[in-house]
């Protein structure tokens, strides 16, 4: 039997595209999930309507179990080797850490393995107050993270944390998850989707280009050298300044009223 859901939705609300993984309710990466997301995320970053982006799992139980193991041999086949179907996950999960728009990602049940790895590379995570399970379990299947979540977790949380969780397939909640800094915020389960689109809302109300110029500056530059990084922030005032924004911001603060930055930046 034919399944004939979408691997993926996307929704529009304003200036914040919605993407959701459609497998509830583990909502597995499957591989048409991936293969979407890797064509759909330059997409977004070409769409100056789309201003912040929100990837969450379909129904109110998990973000996400991972891969869908099931499918790792049909995928490697697909895309050449095991090294060529790893190395498209870690290219998508790049995409996002290096998008010029802000990425929320809102985690509620069960993030495990790639349903951890992928917030990784979102810039702020959302987790819900009860039945949060957040970890990186390859361990427990004799192996280790395989879409950066080593990496990312220990650049996150600090040596001793991602050590802690991985070494002994730790799974967390959200409120431990917040006290070692792997979430931005935790909200009661039932106002966790409402907080998150909120949040994008406010900041699809923010001046785009210096949006894309701090998560420039500080994605691209939190582990260079000093003076790259400060190049990098330098570079993104460059970009600003003069811009329509820069102008409304100014004249803004000169007469003592909230900016209006939903115009067209340049």
């Amino acid at each position: 039997m034919t399944n004939n859901k979408p691997a993926l939705i996307l929704e529009r609300d304003g200036f914040v595209a919605i993407i959701t993984n459609n497998d509830a309710p583990w909502n597995r990466m499957n591989l048409p999930f991936i293969d979407e997301l890797e064509v759909l995320i330059p997409e977004l970053a070409q769409d100056d309507s789309v201003r912040a982006i929100i990837i969450r799992g379909a129904g109110e139980e998990h973000f996400s179990v991972g891969m869908n193991l099931m499918q790792f041999a049909e995928g490697a086949q697909k895309k050449g080797s095991p090294d060529a179907l790893l190395d498209q996950r870690l290219h998508v999960l790049s995409m996002i850490e290096n998008l010029e728009k802000p990425v929320i990602a809102v985690m509620c049940g069960y993030c495990l393995g790639g349903g951890l790895e992928l917030p990784l590379a979102c810039h702020f995570r959302f987790a819900a107050l009860e039945g949060t399970k957040m970890g990186l379990p390859e361990m427990d299947l004799g192996t280790v993270p395989a879409w950066g979540g080593s990496a990312r977790l220990s650049r996150c949380v600090g040596r001793a944390h991602a050590l802690d969780m991985i070494l002994r397939g730790k799974k967390i909640s959200g409120p431990r998850a917040l006290e070692i800094g792997l979430v931005n915020e935790v909200w009661p389960n039932d106002a966790l989707q409402q907080k998150a689109l909120e949040l994008a809302h406010e900041l699809a109300a923010q001046p785009p280009l210096a949006i894309a110029g701090v998560l420039n500056a500080v994605v691209q530059g939190e582990f260079a050298p000093l003076p790259e990084a400060i190049r990098l922030e330098r570079q993104a005032v460059h970009k600003t300044t003069g811009s329509k924004h820069q102008k409304e911001g100014m004249m803004a603060f000169i007469q003592k009223r909230i900016p209006d930055f939903s115009g067209d930046a340049i």
